[in-house]
This record gives structure tokens, sequence and C-alpha cells, in this order.
């Protein structure tokens, strides 16, 4: 068990691309692992492939439940698993054979509890996108606060399938259910017990965007929770950036002014309402802090742009910009 890696797929329906992402990963060089499938209630023919995939490699482990969401599959996973290091890998995605021998070896020469690697994204085609996450020159260690700068500058990378974590940091953690952006609230919890994060700058974990996302509306009046999710989470790291991390105040503060103008950008313009209480929070937060939106050194003279306007009028801005990116 003590170089053991447990790497914990989520899976839901997932029935083009899960041969794919589970054979990148039985082909990994580091061969002491095991891989757990939490099919989370699959009804395309997923759970089946789940089975015909197991009894290929015996490393691999299959679990159904009911759906519950990728929170919910991973908790299950971490509650199965037998390894001393967790890895997590989305079924959409694909890893370089070699990526979890470099993790490892990073996590043994300098012991710690969490190492990163870098990532890329792709197309369903294999066609590479735009970086959103630049990985470093080298090899970077980063301490707890650096990193957690870095995840207000919007530069860092927050998700779980990029990181190896000894499995410690989940007896008092798990990832929150019911949410999204849920990589987010719990690295910043694990980030305040932790001396830092090691990252290495392969890109080793390849992101498979899809036509399909959480965050993509289906109708004008769709909405997804994640423009919600984000804003709670700007608000909790800003009460730990006000109690622990004095030095990055700006960058707080920054930070939850650019979630807020997230979440204006893409509420229904419906939804604008005075009996909608979220979005009566959101407004009040941007016009007690309008000389912050001013005075903040990161924000981008476009950022105060619309931040202003938005607080000075956000309906009638939105409606605006509506006309401007669909004429009638």
């Amino acid at each position: 068990m003590s170089d053991k890696i447990s790497v914990i797929v989520p899976v839901y329906n997932s029935i083009n691309c899960l041969e794919r992402c589970v054979k990148s990963i039985c082909a990994q060089t580091y061969e002491h692992l095991e891989i757990l499938l939490i099919d989370d209630g699959s009804t395309d023919g997923t759970d089946r492939l789940c089975e015909r995939l197991a009894s290929e490699d015996d490393r691999i482990r299959t679990h159904h439940k009911k759906n519950g969401g990728a929170s919910s599959a991973r908790n299950v996973g971490i509650r199965l698993s037998s390894g001393e290091y967790l890895g997590f890998v989305d079924s959409d995605d694909y890893i370089e054979p070699d990526m979890y021998g470099m993790m490892m070896k990073a996590m043994q020469e300098r012991p710690q509890d969490v190492v990163q690697i870098s990532r890329d994204e792709v197309d369903e085609n294999g066609g590479r996108l735009p970086d959103v996450c630049a990985p470093p020159d080298t090899l970077r260690f980063c301490t707890a606060e650096e990193f957690l700068r870095e995840l207000l500058a919007h530069r860092g990378d927050c998700s779980f399938c990029t990181k190896l974590v000894r499995r410690g940091l989940f007896e008092k953690h798990g990832f929150p259910e019911g949410v999204l952006n849920e990589d987010f609230s719990l690295l910043v919890d694990m980030l305040q017990e932790i001396e830092g994060i090691t990252i290495l700058p392969q890109q080793c974990y390849h992101v498979v965007c899809r036509q399909e996302s959480t965050t993509r509306r289906k109708t004008r009046d769709s909405f997804s929770r994640v423009f919600l999710d984000i804003v709670d989470n700007a608000d909790k790291v800003q009460e730990l950036a006000d109690r622990s991390y004095p030095a990055l105040r700006e960058y707080a503060i920054r930070f939850n002014l650019y979630q807020r103008l997230d979440y204006l950008l893409h509420v229904p313009i419906p939804q604008m309402r005075g009996d909608n209480s979220f979005y009566c929070r959101v407004k009040s937060y941007l016009r007690a802090h309008v000389r912050d939106t001013v005075r903040n050194p990161y924000l981008t003279r476009k950022n105060k742009i619309y931040l202003l306007l938005l607080t000075a009028a956000p309906r009638t801005v939105r409606q605006l910009h509506a006309m401007v990116r669909h004429p009638v």
C-alpha cells in the first residue's frame, strides 16, 4: 500500500470516450496502481462497458451506484480505494503513459502531500486548443500562499485530475456534493493544511473539450448553477485571505469582483429581478466595492469598464449587450 496509487474515474454515460480514458491509465509505466470505475447510474450501456474493461485488466474494479453527480462518485471511489496516493481522471479525458511515474518520482524526491502535472486542452478530434493553465518552464514548488495567489489571479489549476494526493488529506475532507466548482472549494480547504504543491511542466493530462458542457446553456433562459457556486467560493476565499493571507487581499477582491462579473454576464435577463436574492446580493457587493473596482491593480481596464457599467445599471447593460451580440 505504501506506494500504491488509486486512480478514481467517475463515470456517467461515457460510452463513446471511456475506453480511451481507461486504456490510457492501464498503459501507465508506473504499474503499482488500481483503477476504480465508479458508474454513477449510467443509462447508455456504460455500466456494461465498465464490466468488460474490468474483465480485461485485474487492476480495474467497478462499482455501480445511483446517480448523484461526479463529486458523489469520487467520494465513493475514495472510500473504496486502497492506495496511499489518490489520482482522479475524468472519463472524457486521457493521460500520457509516464504521467503517474513522473508524479510519484516528484512525490518521493520531496516528501509532500500534493504533486501537480501540467495539462493541455484538445477538441474531440485531438486538435490542440489554447492553454487554459500555462505550464511552468521547469519544475516549480509553490508554497500554499503562492498557489492560492495563482488561483486568485486565474492562472492556477484547481483541478484534482492533474493532482496526485496523499490519501491522508482526505481523512477530513471530501468533494462537496450537489454543487459545481467543487475542485476549487476542496483545494482551498486543503491548501490550509499543506506546505505547498510541486508543479511539473510536462503536459501529460489531456482535457477533452466536448460540445456538451455543464456550463453551456441549452436555451436562452437556462442557467448553470456553476455561476452561483463560483460567487459562493469567491466569498469563501475572501474570508480566508482576510483571516490568513493579508498579502493576498487585493488578489482576493479582484477574484471576487471577477466572479461576480462572470455571473452578471451569464445570468438570464429575466432572472435579473428584485425578488432574486442571489442577484441582489451580487449587486450589493459591487456597489459596496466601487472604489476597489477602480483601484484594484489586478483588474484589466476592460474588466473595470464592464464592472462599473454593470454596477450602475446591470439589467440595462445586459439588454444592450444582447442587442449588440444578437441584433434583431
